[in-house]
C-alpha cells in the first residue's frame, strides 16, 4: 500500500510575506495618523479656550481676554433639519452670539453650505442671529463654506479676516484653529458648551481622518471651490443676503 503524502500545512512564503507587508503597512498607517492628529490638536490646543457662560468670560480673573483687535467671530456650519439649525449648529449659533453680544467681535460670519437650490445654511443661520437681536448689518454670509478649510481660506481671502474668533465643538475646533494658523490667520477659539450628540464617534472617527487631509491639504495650498470678489468684513453683511 502506498503511503498517504501529509499535506503541507505551511503557508507559501510569498503569502506570508504578502501579509506581513500588510501588517507593516496598517500599523505604519496607524501611527501616522496618529502622529498627524497630535501635531493638529498640539498646535491648537493653546489657541482653545471652553467659555461655558458668557459671564465667566470676561471676568477679570479668567485667563482669557478678548480685545478690540478681533474683526469677526467665525460660526462654521453644522446642517439643517427640516429648515431649523441642527442640536449641534443651533449650540455654534448660541455661543457665537453670547460672544457677539458680549462685545468679542463687532462682526458675525456665518460659513457654512448654500450649495444647491432649496438648502441654504447660512440663511438659516443668519435668521437666526437676527431672531436673537442681531442687526443684520452685523451678519455676514459666506454662500460656498464647504468644509472647514474652504471656510477659513474663504474668510481670509474673500472676506479679508485677519484676527477671527472661530466657534464649533471642541473635537472639530483643533482642526478650524489649526487651519487657520496654517493660512496665517492668527484665529482664537471658543468651543461650544460640552454636549453628548448622538452618533459622536462616528464623527470623531471620520475627523481623524479629516485632520490628516487637511494637514496636506494646508501645505498645498488648495483653492477653494469658489473665489469670488473680495467683501470687506468691516463693512454692511447685507451685501451679502441673496
Amino acid at each position: 500500500m502506498k503511503k498517504s503524502r501529509k499535506k503541507d500545512k505551511h503557508l507559501p512564503k510569498w503569502l506570508k510575506r504578502t501579509f506581513f507587508a500588510f501588517v507593516i503597512a496598517g500599523i505604519t498607517g496607524v501611527l501616522l495618523i496618529t502622529e498627524l492628529n497630535l501635531w493638529v490638536m498640539g498646535s491648537a490646543s493653546s489657541l482653545i479656550y471652553d467659555i461655558t457662560s458668557q459671564g465667566e468670560a470676561y471676568t477679570e480673573e479668567n485667563p482669557y481676554k478678548f480685545s478690540e483687535s478681533h474683526d469677526c467671530i467665525i460660526v462654521l456650519g453644522a446642517g439643517l433639519r427640516d429648515d431649523k439649525p441642527s442640536p449641534m449648529l443651533k449650540d455654534r449659533l448660541e455661543k457665537g452670539i453670547s460672544l457677539y453680544k458680549a462685545g468679542a467681535a463687532p462682526k458675525l460670519l456665518m460659513s457654512g453650505d448654500h450649495g444647491r437650490t432649496g438648502y441654504n445654511e447660512v440663511q438659516v443661520m443668519k435668521q437666526y442671529a437676527i431672531d436673537a437681536g442681531v442687526p443684520s448689518e452685523d451678519i455676514f454670509m459666506d454662500h460656498a463654506g464647504f468644509s472647514t478649510y474652504e471656510s477659513m481660506i474663504r474668510a481670509r481671502d474673500i472676506f479679508g479676516v485677519t484676527s477671527p474668533i472661530v466657534v464649533t465643538q471642541k473635537y472639530h475646533l483643533y482642526r478650524a484653529v489649526y487651519i487657520g494658523k496654517s493660512l496665517g490667520i492668527p484665529c482664537l477659539g471658543v468651543a461650544t458648551d460640552d454636549f453628548a450628540y448622538g452618533g459622536q464617534f462616528y464623527r470623531s472617527l471620520r475627523e481623524c481622518i479629516a485632520r490628516c487631509k487637511d494637514v496636506l491639504t494646508t501645505q498645498l495650498g488648495t483653492p477653494p471651490t469658489y473665489g469670488g470678489e473680495q467683501i470687506s468684513i468691516s463693512g454692511n453683511g447685507n451685501i451679502t443676503n441673496d
